[in-house]
């Protein structure tokens, strides 16, 4: 799988060496995270992201936005083994690729698939790591605006589409959050 996203990215870099309408930027904001599937008392863990992005301008009004950026996802009250603990923190290293259209002046839809990859996993103080998959699997969807041709806001949902939780107690857990962003495009 890991060889699959690296053919992808070395692909989507080669697209953005020979396309002249390619702009590059710098992306952070904040998270409001949590888990869906069968949990009990979840609670939204408020986080941070930040990255890198290439727009590539496809054709009029449509673009394709691959990023790659970190971001802490996870829960406030996880339930585990029966037992309520306070945080879940999760640390991805995420690969949206977004395909993007210019509704009006700037004010953009944005919608794609995205793979993330574990970086580390802490219930309370404990390294959980091995109780969760190394990769997650996801859909975005979102809008931003651009308020000048450099400066922009971004606001996106992503819900998880596979299964994280090793643990046999839960049937699915996934990730899913809100995340809101300001970006530079150089």
């Amino acid at each position: 799988m890991k060889k699959i996203v690296l053919v992808a990215v070395i692909a989507i870099i080669s697209l953005v060496s020979v396309n002249a309408q390619t702009s590059f930027g710098a992306k952070a904001g904040v998270n409001s995270a949590t888990l869906i599937g069968d949990v009990d008392g979840n609670k939204s863990l408020i986080g941070f992201n930040a990255g890198l992005f290439a727009e590539i301008a496809v054709a009029d009004s449509f673009y394709i936005q691959p990023e790659l950026f970190y971001s802490t996802q996870g829960t406030d009250d996880y339930r585990y083994d029966l037992v309520f603990v306070d945080k879940l923190n999760l640390d991805y290293i995420n690969l949206p690729i977004m395909f993007k259209y210019d509704v009006a002046n700037r004010f953009y839809l944005e919608a794609g698939p995205q793979v993330g990859f574990l970086v580390s996993a802490k219930r309370g103080d404990v390294d959980v790591k091995d109780d969760f998959e190394s990769t997650d699997f996801g859909a975005n969807f979102g809008l931003s605006y651009g308020f000048t041709e450099n400066l922009f806001a971004q606001a996106r949902y992503n819900i998880g589409l596979s299964d994280i939780d090793k643990n046999e107690l839960n049937d699915k857990v996934s990730n899913a959050g809100l995340s809101f962003s300001l970006g530079y495009k150089f």
